[in-house]
């Protein structure tokens, strides 16, 4: 057997129900597959959403980085102290959450790379023993951050509101820019920031919308969704790219 070269992503999934039958499926768009295939040239791994019964060891022996993705799912309010839930808003996924908490935490610990987008940056900060607030559109000093009930998909998924780059930061680096427009498709925010972690950027309302580990190897947590355009759209690409260079350089932030 030959020596393994290609790196192997992690794509985090969630618990879905598809079909007639309503049955769960473990499932990840296929937005985040195409920027690992075509951007970071890597293999992507499908983690399932299968709770306690994940081996995160293994998977963690493994992969080489880790992508954790958005989701109409919210972090389950059991795991950052937070009040339950309205029974009608977004569903919680906790067996989603029982792996990739861990799974985050032992991939910061073994300087993996790890990328966090939308659901994943809340996953980040909760696993790090941050808070979330639950519906930021409840909050009167904030805009209104969830998804637009919109049939298109370029009107839902298109530039939605303005954010300002930390200078010198980490996100400046990568975009080069220090003012950057963004879409919108999340109820929950980051409410108390976890130990370890900077913010990289703000909504024009104050909201955390990027977030970067305080240690040397990369974690990148965004609160928008650049796998939906980062083939048209620079600064989108330059993430997937900063990414990729994380898994091929010992220094992952140059």
């Amino acid at each position: 057997m030959g020596v393994r070269t290609a790196k192997l992503i992690g794509i985090s999934c969630c618990q879905k129900s598809f079909g007639v039958f309503a049955m769960k499926n473990h499932a990840a768009s296929d937005t985040y597959v195409r920027a690992v295939d075509q951007v970071v040239g890597a293999v992507p791994v499908l983690i399932p959403a299968n709770g306690l019964h994940a081996d995160v060891e293994t998977l963690l022996d493994r992969l080489d980085g880790i992508i954790l993705t958005g989701s109409r799912s919210n972090v389950a309010a059991a795991f950052y102290g937070g009040p339950p839930q309205p029974p009608d808003d977004a569903p919680e996924d906790p067996e989603r959450d029982q792996v990739t908490l861990p799974l985050v935490r032992g991939a910061i610990d073994r300087g993996l790379p790890v990328l966090a987008i939308c659901r994943g940056l809340q996953e980040l900060n909760v696993a790090l023993g941050g808070t979330l607030h639950q519906r930021l559109q409840d909050i009167p000093t904030r805009i209104d951050h969830s998804t637009p009930m919109q049939p298109f998909g370029a009107v839902r998924t298109g530039k939605a509101h303005h954010i300002t780059v930390r200078s010198g930061g980490r996100l400046e680096q990568i975009i080069g820019r220090r003012s950057l427009a963004v879409n919108s498709l999340h109820n929950q925010g980051i409410n108390r920031l976890a130990p370890g972690l900077l913010v990289e950027a703000r909504a024009i309302d104050g909201t955390i919308e990027a977030i970067t580990g305080t240690g040397r190897g990369y974690l990148l947590g965004v609160q928008w969704h650049p796998e939906y355009d980062f083939d048209h759209d620079d600064a989108s690409l330059r993430i997937f790219q900063s990414f990729a260079h994380a898994l091929n350089s010992a220094n992952q932030w140059q």
